[in-house]
């Protein structure tokens, strides 16, 4: 949730608010009213003699049948003393707030409100059917600097702005290009005598590789005529040529294979 008061610039504006306070919204109001366009050191000032009793608070409004006050000079007022150093401390938080952002201490109070937060139901113990209702607020403050201040805290950063001299680029050296001398390139340039010193690296252990086995020697290559080709089972051998084919015949039935044995041949008488 933000605040209720509309700002131009934030910069020039120092905020504080407090949220869910059990305490009456009417009566916080009515004590932000009294200090509203206030110095804030007489603003601290007023609300810590309210806070013990000591300043009575004017009430603008929500005052029916409420007493007239002398030390308001006549008119209508309370003394809510809780009420006052719950914005006392707001106000406070405030003028941190200012501080940590480098506003001046001159500073007023521009806006400063208390509205209602919440509702909380309360119920009646045994059954009963007594209701009551706890009301929670909020305030908030916000603080400006005074004209005179806000112009001469301008004028003392500009000063300063003007009296601080320029920071100075560092330009990058560009690293030096190895000449080629005798189609062999140049030795490196020595380092600069300011260059960093790096420690030397620590040398590590490498684990030796393994032995790589023997390799056989390759067969020597065959020339083309001693390629012979591949024939498939035992070479058959030519039968020979001979002058009596009538006696070839029953040689050949010899050669029959024994797997399939011829039947015997009956004799004639």
């Amino acid at each position: 949730m933000g605040y209720s008061c509309e700002v131009e610039n934030e910069a020039d504006v120092a905020k504080a608010r407090v949220e869910g306070v059990n305490a009456s919204y009417k009566d916080l109001a009515a004590v932000c009213y009294n200090i509203r366009r206030r110095g804030a050191d007489n603003a601290v000032a007023f609300l810590e003699k309210a806070s013990v009793g000591k300043q009575a608070i004017k009430y603008p409004s929500w005052n029916t049948k409420m007493g007239h006050r002398r030390e308001l000079g006549g008119q209508k007022g309370r003394w809510p003393a809780k009420e006052a150093a719950i914005v006392l401390g707001c106000l406070k938080s405030a003028i941190a707030n200012a501080k940590e952002k480098g506003l001046s201490e001159e500073l007023i109070v521009m806006h400063a409100c208390a509205n209602k937060k919440g509702i909380f139901m309360r119920y009646a113990s045994k059954g009963r059917r007594n209701v009551s209702k706890m009301e929670t607020a909020r305030v908030e403050i916000v603080l400006r600097e005074k004209a005179e201040a806000k112009r001469a805290r301008v004028d003392e950063m500009k000063k300063k702005a003007k009296a601080a001299p320029a920071p100075k680029k560092e330009e990058k050296a560009a690293a030096p290009v190895p000449a080629v001398v005798g189609g062999a390139p140049a030795p490196a340039s020595v380092a600069p005598a300011n260059a960093p010193v790096r420690a030397p690296a620590t040398a590590r252990a490498v684990p030796a590789a393994p032995a790589a086995a023997p390799k056989a020697a390759p067969a020597p290559a065959l020339k083309k005529e001693e390629i012979k080709p591949k024939t498939e089972g035992p070479a058959k051998a030519a039968p020979a040529a001979s002058a009596k084919p009538a006696a070839a015949a029953p040689a050949a039935k010899a050669a029959a294979p024994a797997g399939k044995p011829s039947a015997p041949k009956k004799e004639v008488a």
